[in-house]
């Protein structure tokens, strides 16, 4: 008997995982075709049927005590001198009510303009939509399935990346934590 009820478990179990598998590899081709993620996380959620209409929103995730320091490497990867300021942004990107990444951003306030600085602070505009009037493109330095540095627990991909500015500044360090609900089964079907 006990044989018998592992044989029926098992490919539900091996389905489950492939299923979880062709999501995790379809979004991220998603995310390596665009230079927004919130672009690509707005063609998931209506893929998906998150929410309707399929809008992604930047919420302020939980406020720690302090702002973490930079990683080690961020100046130098956005060639940011010691006297020039750098602004750190935590959100969760939601669909409807899923969050499906959880952002740590940090930038170069000077690289934008005065009305992006308030949208950033004001409002639940993503970075990306915030910024997209400047035509950066997406550089990405590490992708890790799973946590990285910085993600918290559930996380099923980290990617980090750099945006640049046409000419080649850099102008924020992301580091970008894909949950669990990115795998989940489609709500619609």
């Amino acid at each position: 008997m006990v044989s018998r009820s592992l044989a029926i478990v098992a490919p539900a179990l091996i389905l489950t995982g492939c299923a979880a598998s062709a999501r995790l590899s379809e979004l991220e081709t998603l995310l390596a075709a665009q230079d927004s993620a919130t672009a690509a996380l707005e063609q998931w959620c209506a893929r998906r049927g998150l929410a309707d209409p399929p809008t992604i929103r930047a919420v302020p995730a939980a406020p720690d005590a302090a702002p973490p320091a930079p990683p080690g490497d961020a100046r130098a990867l956005l060639e940011a001198d010691a006297h020039e300021a750098l602004a750190y942004r935590h959100v969760e990107l939601t669909c409807g009510e899923t969050v499906l990444s959880v952002a740590h951003n940090w930038y170069v306030p000077a690289r934008l303009t005065g009305p992006m600085n308030a949208a950033l602070a004001e409002s639940e505009a993503s970075f990306g939509k915030v910024a997209a009037p400047l035509a950066y493109r997406r550089e990405r330095l590490d992708s890790i399935e799973g946590a990285g540095p910085g993600c918290p627990a559930g996380t099923v991909l980290t990617h980090r990346a750099l945006l640049r500015l046409p000419d080649s500044r850099p102008l924020a360090l992301l580091v970008e934590c894909y949950t669990e609900a990115n795998l989940r089964p489609d709500p619609a079907g």
